[in-house]
């Protein structure tokens, strides 16, 4: 059996298993040989704390790395050789689960995550994404039409230098494509060994059924964090009913959380957050009481802030796995340290009870973005 066969199989193997199990308690349970297996694969990895978790039956590693903020949207300009560095040293340490996107750079994120996991490729997992006109040089546009998703796929294999995706997002939905046909398609890329799992990026409940129907996801992603916690109300049932798991994106509230950011910082263009409502000065100084909860809390638990806001997370339920972005090695040290602490639910009451008596000012995404994210 040729690797392409055994990738077809895989992928089969995952359709016809989230086919039959249904409901969050099939879904999420393993049998013992199950997990001595998952254990087989990844004793040679480094000895780590790390948590791994399950997004439907894809087991990644509970933290997660954005690979994102190294194509400098947050501004700034990266060596391609230190981001690799960080990719690996991120492995290193025990994360296994990558993030990436075609529209990322464009491309240059998904060439530099190919490049530093071509040594360890088959011990770690990949998400990338489609769903933006790329190719077309409408980098901000919408597309989800079949051609464009399967040669969108082609180009992502190549620059990750692999012959398989480990999941693959729709990054947006597109209202002019119907769900059925994105979900056929990614259907046939998994019967053909070239997609193992797939999933969702700011999908509404309504999607992900009709997406889940067709073809099951193991995953959706959506921002979250403690400033943004829509997903909640709005996902977060239907997820734990289908058995899918949460991905969330800037868990770290785009630096906010961390306390790294005061009330009197001025973002310019070329840095993603200078028209966002959040960080106006306004919303900022109006939004330092969160810091300061977040703060108190952090020393509390013998934590820094950005890791008590993602300890934050982890500790909602066992099947999300954010995914934080960091260009900078000792802060990535800082995220992974963060890999085996969580909140009691008591300890999550009683902060939930102090953060409800904060008020909030502004919202999360400037017009535009905001008219993309599926309602």
């Amino acid at each position: 059996m040729d690797r392409r066969d055994f990738l077809k199989m895989s992928s089969m193997a995952v359709l016809s298993a989230a086919g039959v199990w249904t409901g969050v308690s099939k879904i999420f349970a393993q049998s013992d040989s199950y997990r001595k297996n998952e254990f087989n694969k990844t004793k040679n990895q480094p000895d780590n704390n790390m948590e791994f978790r399950n997004l439907g039956n894809l087991e990644v590693s509970a933290i997660g790395l954005g690979c994102l903020p190294m194509v400098g949207y947050y501004g700034g300009k990266y060596d391609e050789k230190e981001m690799i560095a960080l990719i690996r040293r991120a492995y290193d340490k025990g994360i296994t689960f990558f993030d990436t996107a075609e529209v990322y750079g464009p491309y240059t994120s998904e060439t530099w995550v190919g490049k530093a996991v071509a040594p360890f490729r088959h011990q770690i997992k990949i998400g990338t994404k489609f769903g933006f006109g790329v190719e077309e040089g409408q980098p901000t546009a919408l597309n989800s039409r079949p051609d464009h998703i399967r040669r969108a796929v082609e180009g992502s294999l190549k620059r990750l230098k692999t012959d398989y995706i480990d999941l693959l997002y729709q990054h947006r939905v597109d209202p002019n494509i119907p769900m059925e046909d994105v979900a056929g398609t990614v259907k046939e890329l998994m019967q053909e060994g070239k997609v193992l799992h797939w999933g969702l990026s700011e999908a509404s409940a309504r999607s992900i059924r009709k997406a889940h129907a067709v073809c099951p996801l193991s995953a959706v992603q959506s921002e979250y964090a403690i400033w943004w916690r829509e997903p909640e109300t709005k996902i977060f049932s239907t997820l734990e009913e289908l058995g899918i798991g949460f991905v969330p994106y800037c868990p770290l509230g785009r630096a906010f959380l961390t306390g790294v950011i005061d009330e009197s910082r001025i973002f310019y263009q070329g840095d993603r957050r200078w028209n966002l409502p959040q960080f106006t000065p306004e919303a900022l100084k109006h939004n330092m009481p969160l810091v300061t909860l977040i703060r108190q809390w952090a020393q509390r638990k013998g934590m820094t802030p950005a890791q008590f806001a993602l300890a934050w997370i982890l500790s909602r339920k066992p099947w999300i796995a954010p995914i934080p972005g960091t260009t900078n090695p000792s802060h990535l040290d800082e995220l992974i340290g963060a890999g085996n602490l969580r909140l009691t639910s008591w300890e999550v009451e009683e902060f939930d009870r102090d953060y409800a008596r904060i008020h909030l000012m502004g919202h999360r995404a400037d017009p535009f973005t905001e008219s993309q994210i599926d309602k």
